[in-house]
């Protein structure tokens, strides 16, 4: 697009802005007046400071990559690999359990059983300290 173009753009988008600015005027009063003047005020700056030309240029380009996105075969070929890629990094973080070891399953009522009395849950503390700390919440209701 020419300089002219982008100037007839800009005038364009002034005069709609200005035509906003005059119902708002009469109709909504000062304030979205001034809103609408404001507003008016801006196409003539992107113009002025090479802004709208910029932003013109950026959404070609974006249309450009958009459309060659749509229908290339190998765009989409890197897009299953970008996704593979994240569900093997999911998987690999699922299977090293953040470089813990996995959890052990809790044992069952007969395994409880035949555990020493130290590590069953009530069984008394060997440290004075965590006995009276299971003091304490044997108090309060906590087993």
């Amino acid at each position: 697009m020419s300089d002219v173009s982008w100037m007839a753009l800009a005038v364009a988008l002034t005069v709609c802005g200005g035509l906003w600015t005059w119902y708002a005027a009469r109709n909504r009063g000062a304030a979205s007046a001034t809103r609408g003047a404001a507003l008016t005020l801006l196409p003539g700056a992107a113009y002025l400071t090479g802004t709208l030309e910029m932003f013109g240029e950026i959404s070609s380009s974006v249309a450009d990559w958009a459309t060659g996105f749509v229908f290339s075969p190998l765009v989409w070929l890197g897009i299953a690999m970008a996704g593979v890629a994240v569900v093997l990094f999911g998987v690999s973080g699922r299977l090293s359990g953040s470089g813990e070891e996995a959890p052990k399953p809790k044992p069952s009522r007969k395994e409880r059983k035949a555990l020493p009395p130290s590590s069953q849950k009530g069984a008394p503390a060997i440290d004075d300290d965590l006995a009276d700390i299971e003091a304490i919440l044997k108090k309060r209701g906590i087993n």
